[in-house]
Parts: structure tokens; sequence; C-alpha cells
């Protein structure tokens, strides 16, 4: 294998950590992370936000060059290394945390950016021992997409302050129509149509210039997966339980008060197309989770060798091998299970040592576990597509049968099920995240131990920040609310109650599964697809557009002379601004709820059906202007 050679020599002693770095990437990672948890809370997805916070380390320390001087490349790095984390803090959180609010309990801020921040420690302690195998030796076929791009962002320094303006505006943009939808309430946020030869069917469309952006960052393939399965639950589904249950005079199971008659789409969806979801994006993450049992007997067969011999000392490598060292790789994680045992509100609400103790046990078996397959993932398919959710269902399945084995079936057991799932949840992200950052730091020649260390800060500084958001979102807006239904916690609440409780509609559940494993034998991506069953169509066909336009972008408007890789790269960075400035609107109208209440508007009436139809050509207006700035060659805003 050629040997490969890094931007930044070896033998460079060109400075790289610095407290500025590290203080900067968490000042940017931290609305960043904010507004991830506020999609993840809307939609069940979060993005990666390496990219943008790159461009944004780029442009902001070449404007401030005067305050402190040139900021090389390597320091740069380590800002963005920082600020991504929070995205990977927020991830984990948004998957688990809010099913504890749903069920009665109040977890504190503090409880909550503690989970956060052991999670994140672990995954990227249970990380380093890999970083030789998967980004060293596997650099020519794993391409870590968002780390790769990054790197070529930092490298390209000199043209990234330019183009970061596509960032700002973007999250002008998207704070603006935020503030305009959600405290203005000056347009209609939502626009439906029912179809007239098929019973109470509907199809909506949530306005949401972050579901623009999702739809193009994850291109056109996802977004028609995904949309495929809201057209199944909300076209053919719905229907068929409308037009058959049309005679029942009788409420039909789980339904206990209204016959099928008298339910509306919303309520037929609640009731039966949740259970048939929550079971189709189970069983698929089961199915992502088999397909990589090879990858990941591999990476933990390498892990623990990393592991457990000696090696070379860290003062006889070169610098751009050297990690930080595995005595304190092993004392980190260790110190951080047995905090996890030790300390009485961390697993669950209070309880005996000894529970504590086996859901620690339980952490560090799954964590360890699903690091590996994480971190080998997000090689091929890159952070946005990585199967976090199907890797918690698999430990809350596994915690919650031991649990009810041992006759732990009250709430406390489920309290302390789904805690251990946030932990495995925030460590499989972050290992993801810190993957993809270690292979920018390979391409441009960073030393991993120096990364690593501010991975440890990101993980530290914003979790407390990130779990504060969450509360706050959680006050203000009600989880489980039509404004912030958060999805996957909703899910994995489902699936402890379920194992715990056994109170499952399980025939229901059972039709999801095969639906996914149905869509598996097709070839369709099960996860996106079963996704798109589990949430309602309206908040599929924005993401839909955004991948239509995507496709318009590198198929229509791309000449035949050109690489259609590397075209739609404005307009990524701008649906990121995009999400980032309506998630960052979204906490300060919570703030505002939180405090003053929930904001009335400015009255506007808007007579039907002339309001849904405004918005929705305000909203396409967007969108053909987004599509503009990713065609611009120069790649600026004009």
């Amino acid at each position: 294998m050629k040997h490969f050679k890094p931007y930044i020599e070896p033998e460079s002693t060109l400075r790289d950590f610095s407290i500025k770095a590290v203080l900067v990437g968490a000042v940017f990672g931290i609305p960043f992370g904010t507004a991830n948890a506020y999609l993840g809370l809307r939609v069940g997805l979060t993005i990666s936000t390496s990219i943008p916070l790159a461009v944004i380390a780029v442009a902001f320390f070449r404007i401030t060059r005067g305050m402190w001087g040139k900021t090389g490349i390597l320091e740069t790095n380590i800002a963005q290394t920082t600020g991504s984390a929070a995205s990977s803090l927020a991830s984990g959180v948004i998957f688990t945390i809010p099913a504890l609010f749903l069920w009665g309990f109040k977890p504190s801020i503090a409880q909550i950016g503690t989970l956060a921040m052991m999670g994140g420690i672990l995954g990227v302690m249970f990380m380093i021992p890999l970083r030789r195998f998967l980004i060293v030796k596997e650099h020519a076929h794993l391409p870590y997409p968002e780390g790769t791009a990054s790197a070529q962002v930092l490298i390209a320094a000199d043209t990234g302050g330019a183009k970061a303006k596509n960032v700002f505006v973007g999250m002008g943009v998207g704070a603006i129509y935020k503030g305009v939808l959600g405290f203005l309430k000056a347009l209609p946020s939502h626009t439906s149509v029912g179809l007239p030869a098929l019973a109470k069917a509907q199809v909506g469309l949530e306005i949401s210039p972050a579901l623009l952006g999702v739809g193009f960052i994850l291109n056109y393939p996802i977004a028609a997966v995904m949309v495929a399965g809201g057209f199944l639950s909300w076209v053919v589904i719905i229907p068929l339980i409308a037009t058959f249950g049309d005679g029942l005079a009788a409420p039909f199971f789980p339904e206990m008060v209204k016959p099928i008659s008298q339910m509306s789409a919303d309520e037929l969806w609640t009731r039966y197309i949740r259970y048939i979801g929550a079971g189709a994006v189970a069983f698929a993450g089961i199915l992502t989770v088999i397909r990589s049992i090879p990858t990941m007997w591999g990476s933990l067969k390498i892990g623990l060798h990393e592991i457990m011999r000696r090696g070379i000392p860290a003062e006889g490598r070169t610098r751009t091998d050297r990690d930080l060292p595995m005595s304190f790789v092993f004392g980190a994680a260790v110190l951080v299970i047995a905090l996890i045992a030790i300390l009485p509100h961390a697993i669950g609400e209070g309880g005996p040592f000894w529970i504590r103790s086996i859901g620690a046990v339980c952490i560090a078996a799954f964590a360890f576990l699903f690091v590996t397959v994480s971190s080998r993932i997000v090689g091929m398919v890159g952070v946005t597509s990585n199967p976090t959710s199907g890797m918690t269902i698999v430990a809350l399945l596994g915690t919650s049968m031991l649990f009810a084995l041992l006759g732990w079936t009250d709430d406390f057991g489920k309290a302390a099920a789904l805690t251990v799932g946030t932990v495995v949840a925030v460590a499989a992200s972050m290992a993801g995240d810190i993957s993809q950052d270690l292979k920018t730091g390979y391409i441009i020649g960073a030393t991993p131990a120096r990364q690593q260390m501010s991975e440890v800060m990101g993980a530290i500084v914003p979790a407390f920040f990130i779990a504060a958001a969450v509360w706050l979102l959680g006050e203000a807006f009600t989880f489980g609310s039509a404004e912030l239904p958060a999805p996957q916690a909703t899910l994995m609440k489902t699936v402890i109650e379920g194992v715990l409780q056994a109170d499952l509609p399980w025939g229901l559940v059972f039709i999801g599964a095969g639906i996914s494993l149905a869509a598996q034998l097709m070839g369709v991506r099960p996860l996106a697809f079963a996704v798109g069953i589990y949430l309602p169509l309206s908040t599929m066909t924005p993401v839909f557009i955004g991948g239509v336009l995507r496709w318009v972008l590198e198929h229509v408007m791309t000449r035949k002379d050109e690489e259609i890789e590397g075209r739609a790269d404005q307009g990524i960075l701008f649906g990121s601004g995009l999400i980032a400035g309506e998630g960052i609107m979204g906490v300060l109208i919570a703030f505002y709820a939180f405090f003053l209440g929930k904001p009335e508007g400015i009255g506007i009436a808007w007579p039907e059906p002339w309001g849904e139809a405004f918005s929705f050509a305000i909203f396409m207006a967007l969108g053909l202007w987004m599509l503009k700035i990713a065609n611009r060659r120069d790649g600026v805003v004009g």
C-alpha cells in the first residue's frame, strides 16, 4: 500500500492545541448542537455539523486575524473538532431523555448533562484504540465523507472565508423564517389536502426551512425512500383501516373509546400507524446491526488487541501517529463506568447501588460494542446516515429483557433502562463524530492525541448547555406535542414498555417489522423507509422537496463536462445554515414561552385557502433561491 503523505509534515512544529481554539469551537458548537437537538425533537433526524463548522472556523479566524495573529490549519482543526462534538451529544440525548418526561419524571439539567458528558467521554475513549485500524490502515477503503470534506475545506482555507457567507446567510434566513412562523404567526406553518377517492387519506406539508435543508443534505435517494414510507402510511394504510373498519360499531384495539368510523386521520395515525412504524423502525435497526456483525467482529478484535498490547511508547511514535496513552484511555473509561454506578441519580431516578452497578455493566458492554459499529459505519455512509437509533433500540431491548428477568418492571426499572440507552446512544454518536474528525486530522497532518483531548473537552463543555436546551424545549412546548413530537424518544419509550409491561399491540408491531423486512428484500434502505412510516407525512414532504432540488442541481443543471461531486457543496452549507438558524430561533422562542407564555402572534387571519397557498409559495421560492445559490460557480451568495 502506498504511504499516505498528509498536508502538514509529521515533523512540523506548527501550533495546534490551544485554549483559544477549544473555546471558539465550543462557542460555535453549542448553537449548532442546540439546533440539532431541536431538529431531532421535531422530526427524529440529526445531521453532521463538521463541514459548516470547519467553514465557520476558517472564516472566523481570518476575520479576527488582527486580534490574535494568524491561526494555522491545525489550530483551526482543533476548533472544528471541539465544536462538532456538541452535535453528537445532542443526537444521543434527544433519542432517549424526552421519554422520561413522557413518563412523568422530571430529570434535572444536571442529570441530563452528566449522562451526556459520560456517554461522550466513553465514545471517545472506546474509539481511540480503533484509530490505527479504521483511519490509517483502512484509509483507502473508508472515505469518511464528512471528515474528508472538512479536510478539503481546511486545506482550501484561502477561499473558505468567502464561501462561509452562505452558512451565515442560511442561519439568518432560517431564524427569520422561524420567527415569522413560530413567534409572529404571520403565516400558516402547515398545509394539507385530502384525497377524495381514498378514505381519510391526506397529503400535508410542514413549512420548515430546516427540513428543506435536511432534504438537500440527505440527497434525493434517501429523501425519496423516506417520503415513500410516509405515503405508505397516509395514502395506503390509513385508507385501508378507514375502509375496512368503517362498519365496526365498537372501538378496535388499541383504541378504547372511539370506533374507527369516528376517528380522524390524525387519530388513526396516533392509535395504529405509530405502532406499525415503531415495529418497522425497531426491526430495521436490528437488521442494520445484523448486517454489521462482520464489521463488529473485526473491529472488536482490533480494539481488544490494541487495548491489551503494550504497543510502542508515545514518545517513540511520529507526531501524526500519537494517540492519548492507553493507560489514560483505559483509566478514564473505568472511572466513568465506576461513577455511573456510584452516583445515586445518574442511572434512573435513584435506587440501590447493585442495580446501578448492573446498569453500568450494561453500558460498558453495549457502548464498547456499538462504538465499534458506529466508527466503521460512518466511514462508509457518513454521520447523518449513522443508524444510532437502531443501536439504541438493541441496547434497550437487551437491558429491558435483563431487567424483566430480574423483576425490575416498575417505574425505576423503566427509567434505569432508558438512561442506560442514553449513555450508549451518546457514546455511539460521539464515536461517529470523532471518527470523522480523526479522518480530517489524518489528511491534514494533525496530532491525534491533541484532537482526542479536544473531543473530550467538546464532550464536557457543551454537555450542560445542550441539556439545558433540551430541558427548556420540553418545559416550553411539552414533549410529545405537535410542536415537539420527539419521535425517537417516543419509540424508545414504546420499546421499554413493551418489554417490561407486555402491553404493546404486538400484531401492529410485527406488521411494521414485516414491512421493513420486505423493504430490505427489495433493496430499499429499510431504516429510512421505516422512519418515513413512523413520522407524519407532512414532515417528510419538505425533506423530499429538498432532495428533489439536489437532484435537479446535479442531474439537470450540471453540464456534461462538469463533475457531479462537489456541485452541491454551497447548497449544503446554505442548508446547514437554515437548520442552525431555525433551531436557534426555536430555542429562543422556547425561552420566551417558558418565561412569558407561548407567543400569541400578531393576529393575522388568512382566508382559506389563500393563507396556506401563500405560505407554500414563499416556501417554494426559498427552495428555488437555495438552488440558485448552490448553482453559482463561485459559490457565493449574490
